[in-house]
């Protein structure tokens, strides 16, 4: 097979052009793929070599520092090569101003050897001469230029004796040589944002970090960073922490950051909620039971306490706890042990105490309805969280958290306009942040437009939403006791109430229409059945 150098000393000046051309189209083929240099640049020296003959091209980056007050001088060294052996680059280390490339680097200006075995300058120092040709063999090195000031050679092997006039390589070598600077300083500038990017992100991540967003909790306004203070000055105790506000204020989120911003933060986070655990299992499932405690205890269970050992028990709705348990909580809370139901023995946990309640405890303490010392032992670090209406200034950022949410888990593309969000501002928010988050949701379901303004906004808004029934047929009777669809019609979406909103005669009155139904006297006033059965149970009619 014949050489490289043979093969170019055969092309005529028609191909040369050729051959000059097709190495063009391939570099910048090869940029447009990739402006990774290492791939770039020494498939440009392959090319060189395969195409044109220039032999054992290799590229020179300075590879040190300026010149350090000690006056210690700056190298560079051959960092991309096509022809050389490893041990022939690493030997390619020069001084600034040291032999031809030395020279290049340190005045800026292009080199060429006729004749390497005449110039006493080149020092033949990464290639030996026995290791080139035995004919006249020539040398060029080109400075590769970065904002006018010299940062690397371009150089490579010729022989002298080829059909190829010099100028020509020479033309081509310097727009390469250009080439190379303008990838180098390319990829120096992507460096350079990548990683100022890279600190804003960090420093972003760091300002994140320190404020509530990292608990799930956004907003700004004084009243929630004053919780989220205290909450932050507890967390690292044992103290048991009691949450105390409206429904809907985001109690759960507050009781994950205590355990978040505790020691136990890589430990089990149980949550209960006590309103929903009916009175007959309640001291199963918080404190567990032995096999054969009950029928159908075919095994025995832990109960939430003993699986968050350790960790944080969460108790939302804590009032809701039967008067014949809150005894046993206490004791669990005071020793640390407890007694699975049907067991005999004492099972100690280590396990940090959340609660939260809606509802006026001291109250209920008065009343007999809740104990005084479970009462003294859970008010020991009582936060009082803030209601929507106590916060309008976060309703705003709020509100564009839940459109976001709600276009990603419903594939939609829903944004409100600013009077939009101006309203939500102005509106009472009777059930605070999960009402908001209700209304968005329904928003982005059932917008007509993308765009949602002022207008439209208030048709979602509970004061306004109400249900048009189709009239009754002729052949429907109403039965027994039943009330008139008509005046009774409960809107499509129930606004929220505080638990005062009903007086004692009202209750009785809506269960004295509806013949003691609860459920439909619980309609007829827009509650839940279970909300009409507590403030029965609050006004002793239950």
């Amino acid at each position: 097979m014949p050489s490289p150098s043979s093969t170019a000393r055969s092309h005529s000046p028609t191909d040369w052009h050729a051959q000059e051309l097709l190495l063009m189209r391939e570099v910048m083929r090869l940029i447009g793929r990739s402006l990774a240099p290492g791939l770039v640049l020494r498939e440009m020296l392959h090319l060189m070599s395969e195409l044109l003959g220039l032999n054992r091209g290799r590229i020179v980056l300075v590879d040190d520092a300026p010149t350090s007050p000690a006056g210690a001088p700056r190298t560079a060294s051959i960092q991309h090569a096509y022809g050389l052996t490893q041990a022939e680059v690493q030997r390619g280390r020069y001084a600034w101003g040291e032999g031809i490339t030395g020279r290049v680097l340190a005045t800026g200006q292009p080199a060429i050897v006729q004749d390497i075995d005449a110039e006493p300058l080149f020092l033949a120092r990464a290639v030996e001469r026995s290791q080139l040709p035995p004919e006249t063999v020539a040398f060029i090195a080109l400075p590769i230029e970065v904002n006018n000031a010299p940062i690397g050679v371009l150089a490579c092997h010729r022989i002298r004796s080829r059909q190829r006039h010099l100028n020509d390589d020479l033309a081509v070598l310097r727009v390469l040589a250009t080439l190379v600077g303008q990838l180098l300083q390319l990829e120096a500038l992507v460096a350079e944002q990548t990683r100022q990017l890279e600190a804003r992100n960090t420093v972003l991540a760091n300002a994140l970090n320190t404020k509530s967003a990292r608990y799930g909790l956004i907003g700004s306004s004084p009243p929630l960073l004053q919780a989220l203070s205290e909450l932050e000055r507890v967390s690292q105790t044992q103290a048991t922490v009691l949450l105390l506000g409206q429904s809907g204020t985001g109690k759960e989120l507050f009781a994950r950051a205590v355990h978040l911003a505790s020691g136990r933060r890589d430990r089990p986070f149980i949550k209960v909620n006590c309103s929903a655990i009916p009175d007959a299992l309640f001291e199963s499932e918080l404190f567990g039971y032995e096999k054969g405690a009950f029928t159908g205890a075919s095994t025995a269970r832990a109960g939430w306490f003993e699986q968050a050992d350790s960790g944080t028990i969460f108790l939302d709705e804590i009032g809701e706890l039967p008067l014949a348990l809150q005894s046993k909580l206490l004791r669990t809370l005071q020793e640390g042990t407890l007694v699975r139901l049907g067991g005999q023995r004492e099972i100690k946990v280590n396990v940090r105490l959340v609660a939260a309640t809606h509802r006026d405890l001291a109250a209920d303490v008065e009343a007999g309805r809740f104990r005084q010392d479970l009462y003294y032992r859970l008010h020991v670090i009582p936060i009082h969280l803030p209601s929507l209406a106590e916060r309008r200034e976060d309703i705003r950022a709020l509100a564009l958290h839940f459109v976001s949410r709600a276009n990603q888990a419903h594939q939609r593309n829903v944004n409100l306009s600013p009077d939009a969000l101006a309203r939500l501002e102005e509106h009472p928010w009777p059930g605070n942040i999960r009402e908001l988050g209700n209304v968005i949701e329904r928003l982005v379901l059932l917008a007509n437009d993308t765009l949602v303004a002022r207008a439209e906004l208030d048709r979602f808004l509970p004061a306004a939403a109400s249900v048009v029934l189709p009239p009754a047929l002729p052949s429907a009777a109403p039965y027994e006791g039943a009330a008139n669809p008509a005046t009774h019609a409960a809107p499509l979406v129930r606004d929220y109430h505080p638990a005062q909103s009903h007086s004692v005669q009202a209750l009785q009155a809506a269960l004295a229409d509806h013949h003691g139904n609860q459920s439909r006297a619980a309609q007829s006033l827009g509650l839940t059945l279970r909300q009409f059965s507590y403030r029965l149970r609050k006004a002793g009619l239950k």
